[in-house]
Parts: structure tokens; sequence; C-alpha cells
């Protein structure tokens, strides 16, 4: 079977269809700029034993359901395509951010989901809107084709109170779900799996720290193959420093900011998402790559936005190996994490004493764009330190081969 997996935003469209025999993605493609001036499409196929077949489109793109559109029709295009009928699509999975304490497990889409969708907005502002909008789309254009839904919250559902309670009074848990919700939970699953298959060990008795770090950063802690802690909070605002995400601070930092710039709360909230993190630290990119350009030539800000990084890093390692009561495997995933062998060095300096010791030759080799499923420990390590890179689409079309085959 044939899964498309779809990535809805509220100005973009990602897709991959991945042939399930076999797993193979065998299309990548996304819309940009839906509803703004500079619509684009661009789908690369390459399926085994044949040519590599790209669609490049410009033209204006109204909405998502013309965004959908266009990528069906580039998916059945007769020289660059990759199918011939929309029927051999067996059911489209759609990642969506936040399904609140509703979800702990992926859904086939009806009327009662899509409402309890709709009822996370106010937790998920920016893209459960977007992932709807997708969900809708393609039920408009593919009527009779299986949708399911894959929740970035879903894993972390596992916590306990004692890790996702804030000490705010109880009633704004109880009426307004205010608590630790935590994302990225699809990748997170996906390489606290993949690293126990990789290893040939059963994850019960395993205690893994996953360190997802690209442009939005998060870890968590997984124990028997159950998340018991994660640094994202009620919204991916929380935890580490980001990109443009300002991680982890004193809640009153909003207030005094607010008062002394006249800024709206909202209007704060909005710079500690975009404005923040690496890009306001340095001055000068929320990019990894550019900030360890620029820190490498004694760049004073970018310095210390690298090592905010790295610092923040290591403290929640330090801190879930105490939770977790030790730690086996610390698994490092996503752009950042996979490609930047010289942040992992960083990163695991002086954490011999966690019994984590880093081969330096295996770490160099695993890195810049070579990262492949792969120990970059010693042999004499206590604690597993690994690559595994994430593939949260793989994730997705699992779940969903599983849901609709029933």
């Amino acid at each position: 079977m044939k899964i498309l997996v779809v990535n809805a935003g509220s100005s973009s469209l990602k897709y991959q269809l991945i042939d399930m025999d076999g797993e193979v993605m065998i299309v990548k493609g996304q819309v940009e700029r839906i509803g703004i001036e500079g619509g684009h499409l661009k789908q690369t196929v390459q399926i085994p034993g044949t040519e590599k077949k790209v669609i490049e489109i410009f033209q204006p793109i109204a909405d998502h359901v013309e965004a959908t559109q266009m990528m069906l029709t580039a998916l059945q295009d007769e020289k660059k395509g990759a199918i011939k009928s929309v029927v051999e699509i067996g059911a489209v999975g759609h990642r969506v951010l936040h399904g609140g304490t509703k979800f702990s497990a992926s859904v086939v889409i009806n009327d009662a989901v899509k409402d309890a969708i709709r009822e996370c907005i106010p937790l998920g502002p920016l893209h459960n809107p977007a992932n709807l909008m997708g969900i809708e789309a393609c039920e408009k254009v593919m009527p009779t084709t299986p949708q399911v839904a894959v929740f970035d919250t879903a894993f972390h559902q596992t916590m306990p109170p004692k890790a996702y309670m804030y000490g705010v009074p109880k009633k704004y848990h109880d009426q307004y779900g205010v608590r630790r919700y935590g994302f990225h939970g699809t990748s997170h699953r996906y390489v606290s799996k993949r690293v126990c298959e990789f290893l040939g060990i059963s994850p019960l008795g395993q205690r893994i720290i996953v360190c997802h770090l690209g442009n939005g950063s998060s870890l968590s802690a997984v124990v028997d193959g159950k998340c018991v802690d994660t640094s994202m909070g009620l919204t991916p605002l929380d935890g580490l420093l980001m990109g443009t995400r300002c991680g982890t601070l004193d809640p009153a930092v909003v207030q005094f900011i607010a008062n002394n710039e006249n800024m709206t709360v909202d209007e704060v909230l909005n710079m500690m998402n975009k404005k923040s993190g690496l890009l306001g630290i340095s001055g000068l990119s929320s990019d990894m790559r550019d900030i360890d350009a620029a820190a490498d030539k004694y760049n004073g800000d970018a310095m210390l936005a690298r090592d905010m990084l790295v610092y923040g890093i290591k403290k929640y390692i330090g801190s879930y190996a105490a939770a977790m009561g030790g730690v086996d495997m610390i698994v490092f995933t996503a752009g950042i994490g996979e490609n930047n062998g010289a942040l992992r060095e960083r990163i695991m300096d002086n954490m011999e004493f966690l019994g984590a010791k880093l081969d330096h030759a295996k770490n160099a080799a695993c890195a810049d764009g070579h990262a492949t499923e792969c120990v970059i420990s010693t042999e004499d390590s206590k604690v597993k330190v690994l690559v595994i890179p994430t593939n949260e689409e793989i994730m997705i079309a699992r779940d969903t081969l599983e849901l609709v085959t029933k």
C-alpha cells in the first residue's frame, strides 16, 4: 500500500508518498506560499531503479484545497509523476501538532476527531488550524480515502503528574488544560524505539535520553519505551534555547519587558517565539551553521549563544539521568543533532561522571551530512552515545497503515 504523509502549515504543504512494501519513500514534495504571492510547488520522484524526476511549478495558490489538488496533479503527472490514479493512495497520514489530553495515540479521522482538534486550537493556535485545513482539503479532493491524525503530543501522554503539572493553582489545569504537553513526540517515539532495534535489545529496562536538536529542540527521558519527562511545555516555547525561541525563563521576565517596553503580553511572547534564541543572543542568525562559523571566528555573541545552548542541553541530560536513576543511552537526532559533530563533542565534554565517554573519531565520522545510525561512544563507555537519524514520516505512515488495515 502507498501512504501519503501530509504536514500542513499555515502557508505550506509538505508531503511524502511512501510505498509501505519495503517502506520506501518514492516522492517528496512541498507546496509553498499558499494564499500569498509567489506560489510554488517542487516535487522529486525517486523510484528505486529509475532516474530522479523533478517537477517545479510557479503559480498563485489560493488555498489549501488548491494546494492539495496541485499535489495530486503532480503525483499523477504522466511523465514525471509516481502514480497513475489517486486510487493508488491507500490512505493519508496527517501530522497534527496538538492533541491535548484527548489523544495518546494516532486515530482515524472523523467529525469527532476534527472537533477535538479544533478544541485544542487555544493550545496550538499557529499549527492546529493549518493542520485542520490540510485534513479538510484532502477530504474534499480525496473523499473516499481514509485519513489518519498523528499527534506531536501523543508520545508524551505517559508522563506522570509530577512531571507534567505546573505549580499554579490546580484549577487552571482542570479548567483550561494548563500543563506540560511536550512536542516532537513522533520523532522521540521513533528514535527511542529505533535505537533499541539498532542495538538488538528490548526497550524494557532501558533508560534513554533523546536529544532532538534542530531549529526547534527538545529532550525527552524514556523508560521502558515510555516518555517520563520532556523539555517543551504547554507550548513549544519552553525548554532549550532554540533557533528563535528563548526557552525556559523566569515568567516575571514577560511582565518586566512588557512594562519597560510598553508592549502587550502577546507582543512579548511573539518576540520570545520569533526573535529570541540563537538569533536574539547572537544578533546574526537562527541557523546553527552561521552561529558556529561566527563563533569559530571569536564573535563574542555567537560564542555566548552556542555556550548557552550546550549548557542547557547538559543540564537537561543531568537532570533526566537523576530523575530516571541513571541513563543507559544518550541519543542525538534531527538536523543539528545528526550533523553537528563538534556540538556533540561540546555537549559530551566532561560527561564521564555519568559513565558516558565519547569516541572522537567515531563522532567525527558521523557528522557534516554523513550522519547514519552509529554508536559514537567508546567501547568501555558504560553509557552508549548514539546518532539515530529521525524519520517522523515513516512513523506517521506506519501508524496510518496499521489503523486503516485493522
